[in-house]
């Protein structure tokens, strides 16, 4: 059967697909279009197994929140390459997900990629579907999903790094504030008493060691940790940092001042805590000559 550009522009619009992509499927299938879309369904999502095991440490942090304000969800989405979130289809496939958490508010990860998106595909096989169109390994992370009956606002910086605060008492510009805030600052919990006893311990440890070393009586060295603890503790709460708009001011003043607080806070940025592989061109271009 001659495999028309008719056939081909209509294949390439049911599926998305790449135009010599479509036109082999046709050949190989005799120009059986409905034959042609299974072959590439099969081959896509084989592709894309494959491609599930690479390392995707870029992508983006959406968000996306309720006309009231009393509901939002933010959402990691990831891929191997920065040039790939600036195309159409990432970007609508991760704000579609992010609909679906503020939609849905999910449990968990897992519920999360088992809901429905419009297209009738679920997240997980929307994730798979994408993986084979764009040749990249696609990655839905992590999220947050949040309801309340205070004040729920959110700071994006680039992207790359997205932070949404709850509040009770204030308004939406202090929320926002204090988000921006936790995006340059990047605390570690809420209070002094979010600390854990572990991590406390740990740094005592640690300045103790530091302490001795400066040969200053035992008595000494305890004050000195115990100051040292002291400092960590307000350099690591949201409480104790002083306000990134005024550093005269911390941000446990400037909650008290309004009458407001924290209730909760989550910071995500792209790709913390993913081993990113590091190329080597000139090892690698070696290897091959010697090859």
């Amino acid at each position: 059967m001659a495999i028309t550009a008719a056939l081909v522009k209509e294949l390439r619009e049911r599926t998305g697909a790449g135009m010599m992509e479509c036109k082999k499927a046709l050949v190989e299938m005799d120009g059986d279009i409905e034959t042609a879309i299974e072959h590439m369904r099969k081959t896509g999502l084989a592709k894309a197994d494959k491609k599930a095991g690479r390392i995707a440490a870029e992508g983006l942090i959406i968000f996306k929140g309720s006309n009231d304000g009393k509901t939002a969800a933010m959402v990691e989405v990831n891929c191997e390459t920065d040039f790939v979130t600036k195309g159409e289809d990432f970007l609508g496939f991760a704000n579609a997900v992010t609909q679906a958490a503020l939609d849905n508010q999910p449990a968990d990860l897992d519920v999360l990629l088992a809901i429905s998106l419009d297209s009738g595909a679920t997240v997980a096989d929307a994730t798979k579907a994408l993986i084979a169109k764009v040749g990249e390994n696609i990655n839905v992370r992590r999220f947050v999903a949040r309801s309340t009956d205070g004040v729920l606002a959110a700071y994006l910086h680039g992207g790359r790094i997205g932070v949404l605060v709850e509040l009770q008492g204030g308004n939406e510009a202090l929320a926002k504030d204090i988000a921006m805030h936790i995006a340059a600052s990047k605390p570690a919990c809420v209070a002094e008493s979010d600390v854990s006893a572990e991590l406390i311990e740990k740094e005592k440890e640690i300045f103790a060691a530091q302490a001795a070393e400066s040969g200053k009586p035992p008595e000494i060295v305890e004050k000195m940790v115990a100051g040292r603890i002291k400092k960590f503790l307000k350099e690591v709460t949201l409480l104790g940092q002083p306000f990134v708009k005024n550093p005269d001011q911390t941000v446990e003043q400037l909650l008290k001042d309004a009458g407001a607080t924290v209730v909760s806070f989550d910071r995500l940025e792209v790709g913390e805590g993913i081993e990113k592989k590091v190329e080597n061109f000139a090892e690698e271009v070696m290897a091959q000559a010697k090859g």
